[in-house]
């Protein structure tokens, strides 16, 4: 039987989360669990997790202030709470965030229906936004919301889910070891999707082979009567192979693949069409965002469909009204002819790599590229993003803009890949990069523009936007 908000008592959710009651009423209903004192509603309980920049603890009083019916803390912090309500609920743990995880864990169990995870190191959003918009269309659905892919946003996304939903798809993100095992434990689900695996996260992770070793960690959390759906196409991946005893479904391109695309074709601008095939079985689909990359976001998500035994109109009618999100090579037609391809939700060495051989095939004028640091690469950075400069330098670029501790070795490849000093600038701030963007285009042009979440490239984007204004032509 589903979990329900107003009918868990304080009884289980102390249960389900190890905890002791220090003083409530156990058969209490909790209407609900908030980490955010700012947000907390009425008669909630509010747990005190503890993060880098912040400690829920220091906001006990402000979530009694708002209203909340109960508070979670960890054992050393009891003293923070001062009370003299006999129906105020406080139940301690040792760890709220480990206890937040087996909340979910236990929710999921009530929940008991079909659940999908998918990580990689690129396309996890892209296919995560396929796959619920396929599997919405013969079910009610419940998507990761956002960035909501760590060990807080992946547990209370789970907490979300109610006897309305009949699937779930939750992305899960990582940057050091352990965490997939985490969330595949709490998420413990039926279908589990690697997309791909490259150099990202080296800073927590060191190299690829501890990428490697971080992702096999959802196939080794995984039960053995899942299903796995891996990358066919990716050598890093299909390394993971033996590690997991059940099932296995592996897309991509090439023949061996148990669901592939042939027939791939363009319109000569951001639609891609192909035919999708599995067994005997042949879908024509059509998707509306470019890169051969996406077209992998595609098969993956028609592969969870597949493993669903969704209808072949369900696939289709899901990957042709997928929009791209907001940051995810999401090109922008603006006035003058010029299109923006904003790219700027986030970076690495792969993801770049696959986003400039896409814009080989679009451009048709002049290409100007903005790119900001790539975080997280670790010991490596340095040479990482000499070698993206040279990727620019040699993809027939008009003028490359760099931000960020490791420009000057953007630019530096820049140079190396056959750019002169005249074509290349360093820029110091968001403003400077978008003056100098906007002095050096032409009517025409392309404006590409990516960079790791942190440099905040959206922001240049949005200035262009402003600056051009969308085309009434589309």
């Amino acid at each position: 039987m589903c979990a329900e908000w107003g009918k868990l008592t304080v009884r289980e959710l102390q249960s389900a989360m190890g905890g002791n009651l220090v003083f409530g009423l156990e058969d209490m209903p909790v209407n609900g669990l908030s980490t955010d004192t700012r947000k907390i509603a009425k008669g909630e309980f509010f747990i005190a997790l503890k993060g880098e920049h912040f400690d829920g603890h220091d906001f006990l009083q402000e979530a009694i202030s708002a209203g909340a019916a109960g508070v979670i803390v960890e054992n050393n912090r009891v003293e923070s709470v001062a009370i003299s309500d006999k129906t105020f609920t406080l139940i301690t743990v040792s760890s709220t965030l480990n206890a937040l995880g087996d909340l979910a864990l236990w929710w999921r169990r009530q929940w008991g229906e079909e659940l999908i995870s998918i990580t990689g190191s690129n396309g996890k959003s892209t296919t995560k936004e396929m796959t619920a918009s396929i599997l919405s269309k013969e079910a009610p659905t419940v998507k990761t919301p956002g960035n909501f892919n760590n060990l807080i946003g992946l547990p209370l996304t789970i907490l979300s889910l109610t006897s309305l939903y009949k699937t779930a798809v939750l992305e899960m993100g990582m940057n050091r070891p352990g965490e997939i095992r985490r969330l595949t434990q709490i998420a413990n689900p039926d279908i589990g999707v690697i997309t791909n695996i490259s150099d990202a996260h080296l800073e927590g992770l060191g190299d690829l082979n501890g990428v490697i070793k971080a992702k096999a960690e959802l196939l080794e959390a995984m039960r053995g009567g899942a299903i796995a759906v891996l990358n066919g196409d990716d050598e890093a991946t299909k390394k993971l192979i033996p590690v997991f005893q059940g099932s296995i479904i592996q897309f991509g391109l090439g023949r061996m693949n148990d669901v592939r695309a042939e027939n791939i074709r363009s319109n000569g601008d951001t639609a891609r069409f192909f035919d999708i095939v599995f067994e005997k079985q042949r879908i024509p689909v059509c998707i509306n965002i470019p890169g051969a990359h996406n077209i992998m976001n595609a098969l993956a998500a028609a592969a969870v469909g597949h493993c669903l035994s969704v209808s072949d109109e369900s696939i289709i009618n899901g990957l042709a009204e997928f929009k791209p999100l907001n940051g995810r090579f999401q090109v922008v037609s603006l006035n003058r002819g010029v299109r923006l391809i904003d790219d700027t939700y986030n970076a690495n060495p792969s993801s770049l790599n696959a986003a400039i051989q896409e814009i080989k095939v679009l451009k048709k004028a002049g290409l100007l590229v903005g790119l900001g640091e790539m975080m997280e690469l670790g010991k490596e950075a340095s040479l990482l993003h000499v070698n993206a400069g040279k990727l620019v330098g040699g993809s027939g670029v008009k003028f490359f803009v760099a931000l960020g501790k490791h420009g000057e070795q953007l630019i530096e490849g820049a140079l190396k890949g056959g750019l002169s000093k005249e074509q290349t600038c360093l820029v110091t701030n968001l403003d400077e990069m978008f003056y100098v963007i906007k002095a050096n285009v032409s009517n025409g042009d392309i404006i590409f523009l990516k960079g790791s979440r942190a440099m905040a490239l959206d922001k240049v984007a949005q200035a262009i936007k402003d600056y051009f204004g969308l085309s009434r032509r589309g």
